[in-house]
């Protein structure tokens, strides 16, 4: 009952609880304001009905202000909260009651420690979300860069292939134009070829670009029209490398068997980089090409080497060239090594593995 015998008073009671759910929801646009009031008003009704359930109310709704707003605002405002909450509700307790020094130190503790443990509760809430947050933008931000060095790392290993092919062919076709027109058409024709193949993986490239995300019903846009090149197109790399000039040779090992899409996306482009940096930087006329699938058992691995008997040196300036073939191998748990041999030559090797159950 709320009656006069109980120290309540329907009056003041009512009152008070709307105003408290209003300033509830004020407590996010005007947190400070808010909880004056909020204070003021229970303060009052502390004042108006010597009620031990008031009191306990009183610090209670005083406290859970203090914890939501270090939830939800930063420290510049959450701690002069707590410091005019626990202000509030000392002054309203101390001032209600005759006091003992003894007792009043205990009061004093006790709505200290209250008021500290809300706002610590509140703020560790903050810290984490914004933790949470901060995690989330460095995640996103990551991925940007990672997408951004996949996409530089694809249109290098494309391109710079095929432009060094065209640029031998267009070299080759203006010495024997006047006097080996037949050899001018064959150049001609390579790079015909070359370039119709480079646009076609620029065109692939662009609608995977372009490709919109999942919709609503989970499901992704339009793959593209064209697959990704792999360990199946490495007789057309050879063909262009002998086309430019240089005799490669191809060796397999194992049997050939089908692998996961970005593992035999990135044995391509090895071995497409590798070739290029022969016909561009070896100085040689041959090299070696090997595809190793292992036995694949148990997952296994895929290995690819391109070794050639040239001037055995970096390109210059280390390329990018070398630098994208190491963070295609790294990204995928691979072992990669480049460099000059003792007899003379360079030698590119990657051994990427292989998950069990591989398939396309």
């Amino acid at each position: 009952m709320l009656d006069g015998r109980s120290g309540f008073s329907m009056l003041t009671v009512v009152p008070l609880i709307v105003l408290t759910a209003l300033l509830g929801v004020l407590l996010r646009s005007r947190p400070l304001p808010a909880l004056a009031l909020l204070l003021a008003g229970w303060a009052a009704a502390r004042t108006q009905m010597q009620n031990p359930e008031i009191a306990y109310l009183q610090v209670l709704l005083g406290d859970l202000a203090v914890g939501y707003i270090a939830a939800v605002h930063p420290r510049r405002t959450s701690v002069p909260a707590a410091a005019l909450a626990f202000g509030a509700q000392l002054g309203t307790h101390l001032s209600s009651f005759g006091q003992t020094p003894g007792r009043a130190v205990q009061l004093t503790a006790f709505l200290a420690l209250a008021t500290l443990a809300a706002w610590l509760a509140g703020d560790s809430v903050r810290e984490r979300r914004t933790h949470a947050e901060a995690l989330s933008a460095r995640a996103a931000e990551q991925a940007v860069t990672a997408e951004r060095l996949r996409i530089a790392r694809e249109l290098h290993d494309m391109i710079a292939h095929s432009i060094g092919v065209i640029a031998i062919q267009a070299g080759v076709g203006s010495r024997v134009i006047d006097t080996q027109p037949a050899e001018a058409r064959n150049a001609l024709s390579t790079i015909e070829a070359t370039s119709r193949e480079t646009l076609a993986g620029l065109r692939r490239t662009l609608v995977a670009l372009r490709k919109p995300g999942p919709g609503p019903d989970g499901e992704s846009g339009p793959a593209p029209l064209e697959p990704a090149p792999g360990l199946a197109d490495t007789e057309r790399l050879v063909a262009s490398a002998r086309d430019a000039g240089v005799r490669a040779q191809l060796h397999r090992r194992g049997e050939p068997r089908p692998l996961p899409a970005d593992i035999d996306l990135a044995a391509f482009r090895i071995l497409q980089e590798a070739l290029t940096n022969v016909v561009r930087h070896a100085g040689t006329d041959a090299c070696r090409v090997t595809i190793d699938y292992g036995d694949g058992e148990g997952g296994g691995e895929v290995a690819v080497e391109v070794v050639d008997g040239g001037v055995g040196k970096l390109p210059e300036g280390g390329g990018y060239g070398l630098v994208g073939m190491r963070e295609r191998v790294a990204l995928l748990h691979g072992d990669f090594t480049a460099g000059p041999l003792a007899e003379g030559g360079f030698r590119v090797a990657a051994r990427l593995p292989t998950p069990a159950g591989d398939a396309r």
